[in-house]
């Protein structure tokens, strides 16, 4: 007697895009604005656009996308490095609550897992590249502006260093000076980027950074 092929079901995306994005709506608080809900969001699309270009999962990105900050240690605290591990772990147990597809699990974490700058972890999957790209490009341009800023106040550190705002006779110290920022970390962010389509997309963000940067220049 013939035994027929078992088919998969089918990837169901609207359901869990749904489902997820409920999720993350109420995990992540509006007291930290550069990692609420509307950061989610923008990683999310910004994940989504990528998943395209660079012919990705999306059924590994989207979960990942929407749960890298599942676990949010604050800037400045020693469990910082730990963060991005801590989320991969809580993402898998929630996703098993829900009976995601357990086929994709080690890559969801993993894609997690190395988004963060803090960890140093490489990604070695097309999928990690494209998750740890959409958050750093959340990092650049007009909306990366805000979010330096946003961290500059929750982490009470003045906007810029009153007697040397550019360190020019001083080393950079953007624990301590929120302009310190951009030049210590986030212009390096494009060299750091993995695909071709996060890079072109950097090069507006950083120049239109400079040119706000100018301004204040002019402004002090």
């Amino acid at each position: 007697m013939e035994v027929m092929n078992q088919r998969q079901p089918e990837f169901d995306e609207k359901k869990w895009f749904h489902l997820f994005k409920n999720k993350a709506r109420v995990l992540y608080p509006s007291s930290d604005p550069a990692h609420d809900f509307l950061h989610i969001q923008r990683v999310v699309n910004t994940a989504k656009s990528l998943c395209e270009a660079e012919n990705g999962r999306w059924e590994v990105v989207m979960p990942a996308a929407f749960f890298h900050d599942f676990i949010n240690v604050p800037k400045g605290d020693p469990r910082r490095p730990y963060a991005s591990a801590l989320s991969g772990e809580a993402t898998i147990e929630y996703l098993k609550s829900v009976d995601y597809p357990e086929e994709y699990f080690e890559d969801i974490r993993h894609a997690i897992e190395a988004h963060s700058y803090s960890a140093n972890i490489k990604p070695t999957t097309l999928e990690a590249k494209i998750v740890q790209d959409a958050d750093r490009l959340d990092s650049l341009g007009a909306i990366g502006i805000a979010r330096c800023f946003a961290t500059t106040s929750l982490m009470s550190r003045p906007f810029y260093a009153e007697e040397d705002p550019w360190a020019e006779k001083r080393d950079l110290d953007d624990k301590n000076y929120g302009i310190d920022h951009f030049y210590q970390k986030l212009f390096k962010l494009i060299d750091h980027l993995n695909t071709d389509t996060a890079k072109k997309e950097a090069e507006h963000r950083v120049a239109f950074i400079k040119s706000y940067l100018a301004q204040i220049k002019r402004e002090i």
